[in-house]
């Protein structure tokens, strides 16, 4: 159930209030409206052969500019989508070839190695340029709105969180099978085709995977939402490509200061990186924001947060979560971290939610 506005106000998730929060997400549910990605790829680009990437960029801010006009012409209008044709190359074709061009010195996310992973070196997330699924599947422990959910969990992270629960993929970059943009585009079509209300791109964390979940959807067509389930660290740059196809977005938002950043997930400049990308993000698109609540940080994390989110993201719903549970690092050296060496009280919890409420949030207590 979602909360909203005030505590005796507990409505359930498809309330007008909530659909209307989502309503573009709803929209290409119904049918009502196209995908993004599906005008990204009808929008021709024109480019000079051997253009470099600062000329691909200029040309790409244009050509997001006019996807930006055609979309509010024919999005709403599914029926004059499918009479576009498919050009040569595309504004989708574009940010394909960005995004291969950006591995070359990798900066997909604000750690900015700078690496070769086309050539196979790697950098903090573990990757080359292969791609590998651990897993995919019809996820019903999503929010409600998404579920029944096509995830797809992608191994390696930009992040070293010492309580990561799902450690196994986002640690170990070999975990789980290579796909290719077009084994990629099969396993999304059958999840799609199986029920998925969405394509749920996930980890480890998805941002170190663009080149090729962009590429897969040139073999894509399917009326379904794409989301984006991240830690938000990725790069200005990689977000700009991710804008124009991105339905909606299931961000996470960690953490109020850099501080419990720094020791618990091992990056830098996280309030910084993570709040101007949730701002950029919630322009673009309808979201849901995760935020975990920690034991014992309450009042340095989750308060700042749920604070930022009610004067920035207003329209966004936001799942309280209540989950945490020592995991990785914090169940094997519980001693080194003792301020989460505990699942939250329930007082913690009921501080959170009230702390939600009188900010006016639209929020889920997980029950």
């Amino acid at each position: 159930m979602w909360r909203l506005l005030r505590p005796d106000a507990v409505v359930v998730w498809d309330n007008e209030e909530v659909r209307s929060r989502l309503s573009h997400y709803y929209g290409v549910l119904r049918g009502a409206k196209a995908a993004k990605y599906r005008v990204v790829k009808r929008v021709p680009v024109e480019l000079e052969k051997g253009a470099g990437l600062e000329e691909m960029w200029k040309v790409h801010e244009e050509k997001s500019k006019e996807f930006r006009e055609v979309y509010e012409e024919v999005g709403s209008e599914p029926s004059r989508l499918a009479a576009m044709r498919i050009p040569p190359y595309s504004l989708l074709d574009l940010k394909v070839d960005i995004a291969y061009a950006m591995l070359e010195s990798c900066r997909f996310c604000e750690w900015r190695c700078g690496v070769n992973r086309l050539k196979g070196e790697r950098g903090v997330c573990g990757l080359g340029s292969e791609v590998r699924v651990a897993s995919a599947f019809l996820h019903m422990g999503e929010e409600a709105p998404l579920v029944p959910s096509g995830t797809v969990f992608f191994t390696g992270c930009s992040f070293k969180c010492v309580f990561c629960q799902n450690w196994d993929i986002s640690t170990d970059p070999y975990n789980g099978v290579p796909v290719t943009p077009q084994e990629l585009a099969k396993i999304s079509l059958e999840l799609y085709r199986e029920g998925a209300r969405n394509i749920n791109y996930v980890g480890g964390n998805p941002d170190q995977q663009l080149h090729v979940i962009l590429a897969s959807l040139k073999y894509m067509d399917a009326n379904v939402p794409l989301l984006w389930n991240s830690n938000m660290y990725m790069s200005s740059e990689a977000l700009s490509l991710l804008v124009d196809v991105i339905d909606i977005w299931l961000p996470d938002f960690k953490y109020g200061n850099d501080e419990c950043a720094k020791r618990l997930s091992k990056v830098p400049r996280y309030v910084e990186v993570v709040a101007r990308n949730h701002k950029v993000a919630c322009q673009h698109g309808d979201m849901i924001i995760r935020h975990l609540v920690l034991p014992g940080h309450v009042e340095c994390c989750t308060k700042p947060v749920l604070k930022w989110i009610a004067e920035n993201c207003p329209r966004a719903l936001v799942n309280v979560m209540d989950q945490y549970r020592p995991e990785h690092l914090v169940a094997r050296y519980p001693e080194m971290y003792p301020d989460i060496a505990r699942r939250p009280s329930a007082k913690e919890l009921e501080e959170a939610y009230r702390y939600a409420d009188e900010l006016g949030l639209c929020w889920r207590p997980v029950s």
